[in-house]
């Protein structure tokens, strides 16, 4: 049986490690599909982080612009192997970038995460801050834990505070105050873009420059 591990998309290449997640948002994509771009991003199990590296090891990476943990699932839930994965990465000069929802200091509350992330080589992240205060947040992502929605603004804090690129996220939905959203993200410091919430298919022109390759590892 083969799955897909990584796909194509917008010039970089994304690695897909995971279909966990610390929430359970109502704009998830895994409500109403199994991946993107037409690729089924659904797994079995995870891959071992030999077997990503040695899919990657077959890829010609310096035609990406990014190397991007994100897929079907929240990506610091495996927060050591995407640190060692970054740094085999790094040794070859990539641009590695994560996705991510940012609860992770919730399950490690006892390192410095945007620390050990900057020194693995992480170039940028993108962390969906999702709403505008924790009311709206808990009541429209469902976190695990009820106080993820300040523990997600300080490690974005953090995140700048060490020097890696940052951008906040939201979806354009009726609920969500989009002002004061991008006012938190320039309180911080980040980048701050709105992403666009659909049943849609990719555009044509995402279709023709997007996700035309996708990489499968085999069970052995």
């Amino acid at each position: 049986m083969s799955e897909t591990l990584c796909y194509e998309a917008h010039g970089n290449l994304y690695l897909n490690i995971t279909n966990r997640c610390t929430a359970e948002c109502e704009f998830c994509i895994k409500r109403y599909a199994d991946g993107v771009y037409g690729y089924n991003l659904l797994l079995n199990r995870e891959p071992s982080v030999d077997e990503i590296i040695g899919v990657l090891k077959e890829s010609d990476l310096s035609q990406y612009g990014e190397i991007v943990f994100a897929g079907l699932g929240e990506p610091l839930t495996r927060l050591d192997d995407v640190i060692r994965i970054t740094e085999w990465l790094k040794e070859d000069g990539e641009e590695v970038r994560i996705d991510t929802i940012g609860h992770v200091k919730l399950y490690h509350g006892d390192r410095n995460v945007a620390r050990e992330l900057r020194e693995a080589g992480v170039d940028a992240v993108s962390l969906s801050l999702n709403a505008h205060n924790r009311e709206i947040y808990n009541q429209i992502c469902h976190p695990e834990k009820p106080d993820a929605y300040a523990s997600m603004l300080e490690f974005a804090r953090d995140l700048v505070k060490v020097g890696i690129r940052t951008q906040l996220t939201v979806v354009s939905l009726p609920i969500i105050d989009i002002e004061r959203c991008r006012e938190i993200a320039r309180e911080i410091g980040a980048r701050f873009r709105i992403r666009g919430y659909g049943r849609r298919p990719p555009s044509q022109s995402q279709e023709m420059t997007g996700c035309n390759r996708g990489v499968r590892f085999n069970y052995q």
